[in-house]
This record gives structure tokens, sequence and C-alpha cells, in this order.
């Protein structure tokens, strides 16, 4: 029940969140579509939305400053794509070259960022868009001066969608902090089930899907810091961007008490098999993502929020629980360890509780002193030269698809010449849609595009039949039009049967709708055969074999992130400063990019997962140990240096993991080694002077962890190694 409701509570801010975007293109659709009907132009329909279409795929979160120059940019490419495939078209081997040498072209110049990466994938199709609408011959449809209406359509959506930002600038920032703790919400839910003491349990599988969920809570992360980003102005910050700003960063602060892990959940659950304790710390992280999803939906629909106190009494209950342990006499030393592992624990639930609702409270003082976030896009021709020669080599996935793709609209465009067919481009169309840079996700996708299309003929031809008057049919093609834009990015089948119906519709403005339908299944069925086999046969980029080379990426980026840590801990004390900040986004960013190879990789043909078992234990392994360095991070403090023997398993542990990545790195298997012993961990996690900070002993403890996880880590790493 309480799963269902969260799922429900989870689409109801969806579709808040979809609400802007659809609103916009709706907006650009309807304002086309009466245009074109009050001055008796219907003609001119499909080539202008059409431009609306790709302007509006162009689009990418931004101030409307930024809008405005990526508006430009965006107009500018797509006139000189039109101009180039109108010039090449009467001279098909001219325009073979405009079109492949677009592919390759756009496709690497998508490494500069996720704002050029959609303005060069929707200058590709706005490429095919001019093919289709100024094909010479009797299949010509459209009125002359088609490429003005297609820039005019663009142009259009682009202005709606500036004056949108600049008369809603906190929207898309609010939409984006939604999501991240709706995401937030879901990650605690998940981590609270690694607290359940029962015996036989599979805690592996628990860890893999909260590994796997950390992605997504990394995307919105980073989703979100872009979106801030693109409004801060360093001279000053406005009221509303502070507070989002503060919000930002309790979330990030959140995520990092929530990956902490304070001690092996075996050990807590036959410690404290007999007592409630370990259910207590189950609900409150329970009530601490449904804290989050609350705050998601006060922050979406600007509403205040306060807490009922459910929360702050179960956390008390909680700290109850454990002085109540602490009265009995502990024998055992695993006993001892238990406890002051639970004690750090319930510091650092309590904590996230204080965080948490402190969410609305936007007093300055509480944000970090350095609240400068990462610029990540390329500024200097230096940085944008640097971006592209770095994918300028068949190991990058970016330069593979680049030429897979234009492999394949090659032998999409041969096709259509021997099969001589009038709509032919809808094939290089569906390539381009179908072919992406993974195996997996190319296939779902092609099996969506057919099932689509099907479902969009299917509905398509009964509109036809049943709505004759075209003021009916002008109706749904821009519902449509805005079906294809709500579901483009999350349900694909149904996005693809809006943009067929919509095409069905349009053309039956102008021309035959019902004649559309056999040579749009078969350009489908033909672009998708294509791009299926492409993927599969022309350089393709397996995500099986990339395993090694991403968990060395991990691997050393936890060590970055450690190093970070053990300064704060001898230096200055707890400082959110941006080098601490980046070193943890990177290694969580890491992390997430192993989880989703691994995901991909599990789709992909049986003859080249050798490395699922493997990579799945590795990465269950490398988020355990980021769980511990997130808990060494969530209580950094400076009281005063770590002893010698602290100071010498830090670097232990930092060069056990360079050590390993380098060997991912080269391929190869790891040597045995001397390790610590554990009566050598326990030592060091029991061997705190009297007058050594309580800080410090966690620090000691937490270092055990990290220690005693290397055998089984670099035992995962060397079979990944042995398999390449």
């Amino acid at each position: 029940m309480a799963s269902s409701f969260e799922g429900m509570r989870w689409r109801h801010l969806r579709s808040r969140v979809l609400g802007a975007s659809t609103l916009r293109i709706a907006l650009a659709l309807i304002g086309a579509m009466a245009a074109c009907v009050a001055l008796d132009r219907v003609q001119a329909v499909i080539p202008l939305l059409l431009g609306v279409i790709a302007s509006a795929l162009a689009e990418t979160d931004d101030n409307w400053r930024g809008r405005l120059c990526a508006l430009a940019t965006t107009l500018l490419c797509f006139a000189l794509i039109i101009y180039f495939v109108q010039l090449s078209l009467p001279h098909r081997a001219y325009l073979i070259l405009v079109l492949l040498g677009a592919a390759f072209l756009l496709t690497l110049l998508g490494a500069l960022g996720e704002r050029y990466r959609a303005i060069t994938s929707a200058t590709l199709i706005m490429a095919l868009y001019a093919a289709l609408a100024t094909q010479p011959g009797a299949s010509r449809v459209v009125a002359h001066g088609q490429e003005i209406l297609l820039l005019s359509g663009a142009a259009w959506y682009g202005a709606i969608s500036v004056l949108w930002a600049a008369a809603f600038p906190m929207r898309a920032v609010e939409q984006n902090l939604a999501s991240l703790y709706a995401s937030l919400g879901k990650y605690l839910a998940l981590k609270s089930t690694l607290f359940e003491p029962v015996r036989g349990i599979d805690l592996e599988q628990r860890r893999l899907a909260l590994a796997l969920h950390n992605g997504r809570v990394v995307d919105a992360l980073n989703a979100t810091k872009e979106s801030l980003f693109s409004r801060t102005n360093p001279k000053h910050v406005a009221d509303r961007l502070a507070t989002a700003l503060h919000q930002f960063f309790v979330a990030q602060d959140v995520h990092e008490r929530t990956s902490s892990s304070h001690e092996h959940y075996e050990l807590l659950a036959d410690t404290f098999f007999h007592s409630d304790v370990l259910y207590r710390c189950q609900r409150v992280l329970a009530l601490l993502g449904d804290d989050c999803q609350s705050l998601a939906e006060a922050i979406q629909t600007q509403e205040k929020w306060s807490r009922d106190g459910v929360t702050s009494r179960a956390v008390e209950d909680l700290e109850a629980a454990i002085s109540h342990i602490e009265t009995v006499s502990a024998s055992a030393e695993a006993e001892q360890r238990a406890r002051r592992s639970l004690r750090a624990l319930a510091a650092n639930l309590n904590a996230m509780s204080q965080e948490i609702s402190g969410v609305f409270q936007d007093e300055r003082h509480r944000m970090p002193a350095d609240t400068a976030l990462q610029d990540i896009q390329p500024r200097t021709l230096g940085q944008f030269r640097e971006r592209l020669l770095g994918q300028l080599s068949l190991r990058s996935p970016l330069m593979r698809h680049a030429i897979r793709l234009s492999v394949a609209l090659a032998v999409g465009y041969a096709l259509m010449l021997m099969t001589g067919d009038s709509y032919g481009f809808w094939i290089l169309l569906t390539i381009v849609f179908v072919c992406q840079p993974q195996y997996g996700a190319t296939l779902t996708r092609l099996i969506e595009r057919i099932g689509g299309t099907v479902l969009g003929l299917c509905v398509g031809w009964a509109l036809l039949r049943l709505f004759a008057d075209p003021l009916a049919q002008s109706v749904f093609v821009v519902a449509a039009a805005v079906l294809f834009f709500i579901f483009r990015t999350t349900r694909y089948t149904l996005a693809t049967a809006g943009i067929t119906m919509f095409v069905l519709l349009s053309f039956n403005q102008v021309s035959d709708g019902y004649g559309l339908i056999v040579p749009r299944l078969l350009d489908t069925l033909a672009g998708s055969l294509v791009a299926g086999l492409s993927v599969w046969l022309v350089l393709p980029c397996w995500n099986s074999l990339r395993l090694p080379r991403l968990a060395a990426d991990t691997l050393r980026r936890q060590a970055r992130y450690f190093s970070e840590i053990m300064a704060q801990y001898s230096g200055a004390g707890r400082h959110d400063n941006l080098a601490y900040r980046i070193a943890r986004r990177d290694a969580h960013n890491a992390d997430a990019a192993l989880s989703s190879a691994l995901t991909a990789a599990f789709r992909e043909p049986a003859y080249i997962r050798r490395h699922i078992e493997s990579g799945t234990r590795f990465l269950v392994l490398s988020h355990t140990l980021l769980n511990y360095l997130s808990a060494l991070g969530a209580h950094r403090n400076a009281e005063h240096a770590p002893v010698d023997d602290v100071a010498s398993a830090a670097a232990r542990l930092r060069l056990a993991l360079e050590t390993v990545a380098q060997a991912l790195d080269c391929g190869q298997t790891l040597p045995d080694v001397e390790l610590p012993e554990t009566a050598e961990l326990d030592a060091l996690a029991a061997a705190a002077a009297p007058d050594e900070p309580e800080i410090h002993r966690g620090l000691r403890a937490q270092l055990a962890l990290a220690l005693r996880l290397l055998p089984a880590l670099r035992a995962a790493a060397s079979d990944l190694a042995r398999k390449q």
C-alpha cells in the first residue's frame, strides 16, 4: 500500500513537472496552426510545425539570456543545414555527403556539453526535415518557400521559450529540485530495507538496488546544479535563488549522509537481533524518505511545508532505545564495536532530520561559506579544442557512435534510392531516432518505434475516418504533437504513436493521409532494421567490455574523495568548499557511470556478457566502499590531527585504491600482497587513547571497515581484469 501511494505521488509530481513544457509546445503549435488557417495557407502547416518540433528538441534549461543565445545558435545551425541540403538535393552524391558529414560532425560536437548535444541532434533532424519537405517531384506537398517556414516555426517556438524563461525564471530550478528530493526520498526508502534484522535476507541484492538508484539521484543532483549555475550571478544572489541554493546544498548533505554506512549490516543484525533498535532505524529512514517526498511536492507547488512531528519523535525514540542498550554491559569486543557504530548511525540520522527540517529556512548563514558551483561548460577555444580532441579515438564511445550513425545513414540512403521511395527520408529519420550509442537502448528503441508506429497508424486511420472535418483534424494534429513531447523521454512507444498520428493528420490537411499508411510502416521497419544491424555490426560499443576501465575510474575518484575528507580531519575541519564538493560529486558520478554501464550490459548479447558477474560483484563492493567513505565525510571534523597509526592506515587505503585502479587500467591481475589481518584491524579500531576525541574513534572504525573490504575488492578487480 505504501509503495502504491508513493507511486501515485511520484506520478502526480511528474505530471506537474511536464506541465510547463507541454504548455509551451501546445502554445507554439496552436499559434502556428491558427496562423495557417487564418491566412488560408494550409500547405504551410507541415514545414511550420516541423520547425516548431525541431526547435523544441533543441531546447535546454537556461536563463532567458542564455536561452536567447542558444536560440540564435540554433537558428544559425538550422539555416546552414537547410541551405546545404537545398543546394545538394538535386545531386544525390552531394546530398549523401552532406548528410554523412553532418551526422559525423554534429554527433562529435555533442561532446561539448548537454546544451550543444541538444542543438546538434536537433540540427541533424532539421536536415532530414528539410530534405523531406523540399524534395523535388510529384511528392512535394508544401508551398514554395518552405525553408523560410521551417525557420519561422523554429523561431516562433524559440521566442515563446525565451519569453517563458524571462517570465518564470525559477520554474525549471524548482522542478529540478522537486525531482531531486523525490529521488532522495526513494533512495532513503531503499536504504531503510538494509536495516531489517532478519536472518537469511539477500543483502547483496538490496545493496545492488541501492547502487543502481544512486545513479538516478546523482543525475538529479547534476541537473539541479546546472540549472542553478545558469542562473547564478556572482555579484548578486536573489532571495529566491539563495533559497534554492540552500535547498540544493541540503540535498547534497542528505545524500552524503544517506550514502553513509557505519558497520556491516550483518553484524548489526546479529548483535541487536533481540532488540527493536534496528527496526527503529529503519522507521526513521523511511519517515525521512516520506519527508523528502512531501518536500518535493511543496517545492513544486511553492506551498508552505511543515513536519507533523512524527519523524522527530521517531528520532527521540531511537535515541532512547540506544540509551537503554548502553545501560547493559557489553562483554564482547564485537558488541562494543556494534554499539559505537549504532551511536554514530543515530547521530547521522539526527543530523539528517535537522537538515531536512530546515529546508525552507532560507537564512544565508545555513549555507556553506563557499557557495561557488563548478562550471563544466567549455568557455575558451582551448577548452573546446581539448573536448573535441579527447573524442578523436576509436576508444571513445561517441566517436564510434558518430561513425556508426554515418554508416547507417549511408545504408538507409542507398536503400531509399534502390526502392525509389518518394518518402524514403523517413527511413533516415527512423535511423536517427532509433540508433543509440548503446546496443540495449537501440534494441529497446527499435521495438518501441515499430510498436508505436503501428499503434499510431491504427489510431490515425480511425481519426481520419471518424473526423473528416479539417478543423477537427487540426485539433488532433496539435494533440498528437503534444503527446510526442510528453512521452518522448519516458514512454517512447506512445511518443512514436503521437508523432505518427501527427504525420498522417497533418499530411491529410494538404494531401491524402491514407496513402501514407503503408509507406510510413515500411520505412519505419526498414530504418529500424538498419539501425539494429549497425549498432550490432559497426564498431559496437559493448558496455560489458568497458566495465574494467569504468571500475578503475571509480576507485581513482574515490581515492581523491578520500584525500579531501582526510584533509578536513587534519586541517580546518568540516568545510563544504568547492574542491570537496567536486571530489564528492566526481566519486558519485563515477559510481553512477559504472552502475549505468552495468545495467546496459545486462541487455547485450550473451556471448559478450562475460564481465557481468564480476562487474556486479565489483559494483556492490565499490559502492559499499563509497558508503564507508561517505560516513567519514558525514562526520568529518578537526578537533586535532589524527595520530600516526590512523594516518598510516589512511595512506595504506589510498595507495591500495590507486594500485587496484592502475591494475584495472592495464588489464593486469593483482598479485597476492600482505593485507591487514582481522586482529590488526580490530586493534586499529580499538586503539584509541583515553583523551582521543570521539570523532576520531569513529574515524578509526570507518578506516578499519574500508580496509577489511580490500581483499574482496582486489579479488573482484582481478576477476574483471582476467576476463578482458
